[in-house]
C-alpha cells in the first residue's frame, strides 16, 4: 500500500542525498509528544521507504531548501560540516520596518531563554553562544501599515531562531512572526487594499552551498519562495518604494 504522499518538492537525490523544499508548517523531526509519522522525516520515510537522517533544521514555520542524508556516512560527513558552519546558507526575509542602512552583520551572542526560544545575551554572560549574521537589503516598500523591507540574511552560525533573533536585535523583525515579532499572522488587506494573507513567519530559506559528502564537489540548491510568499511579494512591488538608511 503507498505512503502518503510527501508535502516537498525534491530539488535533488542521490545515493548519500536527499534534498527537499520544505513547506512551511510542519516540523523536520518530531518535537516532545509528536509522533514520527507527523514529521516532515517520517512523512518522507513513509512515502519513499527508506530511513532518512537529519543534518540541520528549518523552524516548523519556515520553508526552503533542506538537505536529509540517506545513509549513515553521509550523515556523519555532513554533520561535521554543519557543526563546523562550512555550508553557506541565504534566506529571504520580509521585515516590518527597515533597518538604519542597506547592509551590515550583526554580532549578538544568543542565549537560551524560557519555552524554547532565544534571546541577546548579556555581556559575558555564561552560556552564551556566539553568533553571526550578515544582511543586505534589497528592497523597501512603503505599506497601510509602515515600511517593508526584503532583505537577503545570511548567517554564518547556526543557532537556533538566529536569524529571528538578530533582525529583531536590527529593528527589523520579520513582518509576521509570533515569537520575535509584533505580528502573528496578516489578513487579507492588512498591509494595504487587497494585500495577500500572511499566516506564519515571513522567513524563506531560498540558497544552500555545501560540499558533497562523498567526493567534496561543491553543490548548490536553491527553491524559489512558496506561493504565500510570492504572491506577498508581488503585491509589495506594487508599492511605493520607501527610503533606505
Amino acid at each position: 500500500m503507498p505512503g502518503p504522499t510527501p508535502p516537498a518538492d525534491v530539488l535533488h537525490e542521490d545515493a548519500d542525498l536527499l534534498v527537499v523544499g520544505k513547506p512551511a508548517g510542519i516540523a523536520v523531526a518530531p518535537g516532545r509528544g509528536e509522533s514520527a509519522a507527523s514529521s516532515l522525516r517520517g512523512v518522507l520515510e513513509a512515502s519513499r521507504g527508506e530511513s532518512l537522517w537529519v543534518v540541520h533544521r528549518l523552524d516548523r514555520g519556515t520553508s526552503g531548501v533542506l538537505v536529509f542524508a540517506r545513509n549513515a556516512e553521509a550523515h556523519r560527513t555532513l554533520s561535521l560540516a554543519f557543526e563546523a558552519h562550512r555550508p553557506v546558507k541565504t534566506y529571504l526575509a520580509w521585515t516590518r520596518g527597515l533597518p538604519e542602512t542597506s547592509a551590515g552583520s550583526v554580532d549578538v551572542a544568543l542565549h537560551p531563554a524560557r519555552r524554547g526560544k532565544m534571546r541577546p545575551a548579556q555581556p559575558g554572560e555564561p552560556g552564551a553562544l556566539a553568533s553571526h549574521t550578515d544582511w543586505v537589503l534589497v528592497d523597501a516598500r512603503l505599506t497601510r501599515a509602515g515600511s517593508v523591507g526584503r532583505l537577503e540574511v545570511r548567517p554564518r552560525t547556526g543557532r537556533q531562531h538566529q536569524v529571528r533573533v538578530h533582525l529583531r536585535a536590527l529593528g527589523a523583525p520579520l513582518l509576521v512572526d509570533p515569537l520575535y515579532g509584533r505580528c502573528e499572522a496578516l489578513a487579507r488587506g492588512d498591509l494595504g487594499d487587497d494585500s495577500p494573507a500572511v499566516l506564519r513567519p515571513t522567513l524563506h530559506a531560498a540558497r544552500l552551498m555545501l560540499e558533497h559528502p562523498r567526493d567534496a564537489r561543491p553543490m548548490v540548491f536553491e527553491a524559489p519562495p512558496p506561493a504565500d510568499l510570492d504572491a506577498l511579494d508581488a503585491w509589495l512591488a506594487e508599492c511605493p518604494a520607501a527610503a533606505i538608511g
